[in-house]
């Protein structure tokens, strides 16, 4: 389990700027796949994000069973992290998140695109998934495994997929960049909405989104350290 401490600890960093941001409120949840066993993850017990801490971390099984539940109450839509982790053996990290900004384009016809190069993370598709066309009428939550890879599917291979009327899920290879996709995501739904009540908008291009992915490594772990470290700060962990 000590090996496990330095992630978990990154794990509930994770939570805690998510509800300081408002990416999350007393609902939303991020996880992590399991460094040594690709077939687990790790995830809190059901608990606002904001409140999390080491010893509400569980592990599971990519199913949603838990190892050891402690006794512990685990969030009913657990299923939609096993279920990306399953379809993407490169996804490190989920995020499911309520962002209010971010609904209106799971509802409309308006598709969610890339405006801002901070945004670039988030990819040039980021696809819409209703879960009536196959389940009908449902509470819109993800209970289970079927209803999960039914979404991951949707998600395929871009970084984020929309969940029409109920939010969205971010995956990515790391905490930090989950939950960084996740505040730009959030970002850019806010100025998208705000320039489109001005005019046409100039989205990235897909060579601007995609040059991104072409920056040295050192480059992109300069920029996340420094980034994560300012939002550390600001949700006011040492």
């Amino acid at each position: 389990m000590e090996e496990l401490i330095p992630v978990i600890q990154k794990l509930v960093e994770g939570n805690r700027i998510l509800a300081r941001e408002g990416v999350v409120d007393g609902f939303g949840h991020i996880s992590v796949r399991h460094p040594n066993n690709p077939e687990r993850y790790l995830l809190s017990r059901s608990r606002s994000p904001e409140m999390v801490e080491g010893g509400d971390i569980l592990e599971f099984k990519l199913d949603g069973v838990a190892i050891d539940d402690k006794g512990f109450q685990p969030y009913a839509e657990r299923y939609i992290h096993g279920s990306v982790y399953e379809n993407r053996p490169d996804v490190m990290a989920v995020v499911h998140n309520h962002s209010y900004e971010v609904i209106p384009f799971g509802i409309t016809n308006q598709p969610l695109r890339p405006v801002v190069h901070v945004a670039s993370r988030i990819g040039l598709h980021i696809p819409v998934w209703d879960i009536r066309d196959k389940f009908g009428v449902t509470s819109l939550l993800v209970t289970n495994m079927d209803q999960g890879r039914d979404m991951a599917a949707c998600l395929g291979d871009n970084h984020v997929v929309l969940m029409r009327g109920h939010g969205c899920a971010v995956a990515a290879d790391t905490i930090e960049e989950a939950v960084l996709k996740s505040i730009y995501l959030q970002a850019n739904a806010r100025m998208q909405m705000d320039a489109m009540r001005m005019g046409e908008v100039t989205y990235l291009s897909p060579g601007e989104i995609a040059f991104r992915e072409t920056s040295t490594p050192d480059t992109m772990r300069l920029g996340t350290e420094r980034v994560w470290e300012y939002y550390t700060r600001r949700a006011g962990l040492a």
